[in-house]
């Protein structure tokens, strides 16, 4: 792995996908494969996407930290339990300390970049909902937060200022803008920077009336050149500054994710990036910034 980048990681979001085989991942990898410990032989994060569905219990956690521990530039992201950010019912110690126990071996390995609160494009800007914030905020300060928020009433400058004053990052999106949804600004609050592309698949990202979303459709979308040329330069106005700087690719459908995470750290500088030769013949727009790796079988 090649740390030109200092401060700025570039990974996926999620690892688990079953169409990343043969692609990212080998076609038939045979017993014993990993794949965290592969995806952390060629990046050097990973968001952690499972923790938004339930908590990660203690030695899920520990077992994470073991297969990533060959590339000690790593480090994880992790979505926050949607309990906290989808359901309004007061929510029990209980509950929190479900959270801590699959947080805390990440955060005492020094792997925990940053817990993820991920709101809905339904949570907009009231009273009601910054009370809700600012105790989530307090109840998870031990960690280093980043808030992602979708809605178009939150793109104030009140909420930055609030937010830059606790130390909480704000997460850049890059998404479909529609409507009321918040656009992809260059803007960073609090020592930590974060941006997530989610695609801009405008035809799948909302289901059209009466028609129900399947599966991953809205997040298929392969970035272009261009396209990542800007997103590249909205990564270093975050990062400049930043103690630290994420960049999250949840475009993931058929390891597109990967392939837009290497042209970014490209963009950005990075040269002759190691990659699996499955994934660059696939992607063969990514031969003339990387070197190719072979498969283990």
């Amino acid at each position: 792995m090649n740390h030109f980048l200092k401060n700025i990681r570039i990974g996926p979001a999620g690892w688990n996908y079953k169409d990343w085989y043969g692609i990212v991942y080998p076609e038939n990898p045979g017993k014993g494969f990993k794949e965290l410990d592969f995806i952390a032989k060629y990046f050097d994060m990973a968001e952690i996407n499972s923790t938004f569905y339930h908590p990660a219990n203690v030695y899920m956690s520990y077992a994470w930290v073991k297969k990533v521990s060959h590339n000690p530039n790593f480090k994880f992201t992790a979505k926050l339990w949607q309990r906290f950010t989808h359901d309004r019912a007061p929510y029990s110690q209980e509950e929190i300390d479900k959270v801590r126990q699959g947080m805390d071996p990440l955060a005492e390995a020094g792997l925990l970049g940053a817990v993820l609160f991920q709101f809905p494009w339904s949570y907009k800007n009231s009273e009601e909902n910054r009370e809700w914030l600012s105790g989530l905020i307090d109840t998870f300060c031990e960690y280093p937060l980043v808030i992602e928020i979708r809605h178009k009433s939150w793109d104030v400058s009140a909420f930055y200022d609030m937010l830059d004053k606790q130390n909480v990052g704000f997460a850049a999106i890059d998404q479909p803008v529609i409507g009321e949804s918040i656009d992809f600004k260059p803007i960073r609050t609090g020592t930590v920077g974060y941006i997530r592309m989610h695609g801009r698949n405008y035809q799948s990202w909302f289901p059209k009336k009466g028609e129900k979303q399947t599966g991953f459709a809205r997040y298929d979308y392969l970035y272009t050149e261009d396209e990542i040329k800007i997103i590249s330069k909205t990564v270093k106005t975050i990062a400049e500054g930043a103690k630290e700087t994420y960049v999250v690719q949840n475009n993931h459908p058929r390891g597109q994710a990967v392939a837009n995470a290497a042209q970014i750290r490209a963009d950005l500088g990075e040269a002759m990036i190691q990659l699996p030769e499955t994934l660059i013949a696939r992607y063969p727009q990514l031969r003339g910034i990387s070197k190719a790796e072979e498969h283990e079988h």
